[in-house]
């Protein structure tokens, strides 16, 4: 049986790492907890897609609001685990997170991709995801 999960606990952080770190491969098991602990004070959520207690996909947001868009969703992180990858995990997952931003008021959802992720391009331009602009940044660590 699958199921949405919002996890919080350090115990739900550990079940979900393997697959998170399958994106986020920067982190060990500790700094991915203590990151974790950081952005939920800042209100980052995560929810998991899960099946008979196996995690199938993660997401990580957050929502905000600015003048430019007004009351938002944003998608810092998105992962199906790899033997999961195109059997709708992640199209399930987005599924809920759209209707949860509704829910909450958001009138838009958005995320960033790295250019050179293709396979993923292509998930969210089939879930119907606009690309609407650049993404600039500058590592001011060392600039």
């Amino acid at each position: 049986m699958s199921l949405i999960k919002i996890m919080q606990s350090v115990e739900e952080l550990e079940q979900i790492y393997p697959v998170m770190s399958e994106l986020r491969s920067n982190h060990t098991l500790d700094s991915f907890v203590t990151q974790c602990g950081r952005q939920f004070a800042q209100g980052y959520r995560l929810v998991a897609l899960v099946n008979f207690g196996e995690v199938m996909s993660v997401a990580g947001f957050r929502i905000a609001e600015n003048l430019g868009m007004g009351k938002f969703l944003y998608i810092d992180d998105l992962v199906t685990a790899k033997k999961f990858r195109s059997q709708g995990c992640g199209k399930f997952l987005l599924s809920w997170i759209k209707v949860y931003a509704k829910e909450q008021g958001c009138a838009q959802l958005h995320l960033d991709s790295y250019v050179t992720r293709h396979d993923a391009h292509r998930f969210y331009l089939q879930q119907r995801l606009d690309i609407s602009g650049y993404h600039f940044y500058v590592d001011l660590g060392r600039s």
